[in-house]
């Protein structure tokens, strides 16, 4: 696993969730900032995961590759998951949802990180 994307991506999910506050505090619908902002963490969230596959492909890794893979997965679906849904909901809820998935990608990766050195 690859510890400088995970660096990006950690305080990139922060950044997008503060901004996400921000906007539903606001009281404002979600924005085309947010929608590229999330885009973009989607990216490093593929490519983290890109580096996670090929570590285990290489015979790196955890003993335990259920509970990796399964942090993985989850993380890959977090932001369009909360993108569709702050879409449906044009109210204040919806960046509200954005700042949920936003700390929970950095939540995820924090332990994603744990989880791959064996600290778990």
């Amino acid at each position: 696993m690859n510890t400088i994307v995970s660096t990006i991506v950690i305080p990139g999910s922060l950044l997008l969730m503060l901004v996400s506050l921000i906007v539903a505090i606001r009281d404002r619908p979600m924005g085309m900032v947010l929608l590229v902002g999330f885009a973009v963490l989607e990216v490093a969230v593929l490519v983290q995961a890109g580096f996670v596959i090929a570590g285990v492909a290489g015979g790196g890794g955890p003993a335990d590759k259920v509970t990796l893979f399964g942090y993985v997965g989850g993380e890959v679906l977090i932001p369009p998951a909360g993108v569709f849904l702050a879409l449906a909901e044009r109210s204040r809820w919806g960046p509200a949802i954005l700042v949920v998935a936003g700390f929970a990608i950095a939540v995820m990766t924090a332990r994603l990180l744990q989880i791959w050195q064996g600290a778990a």
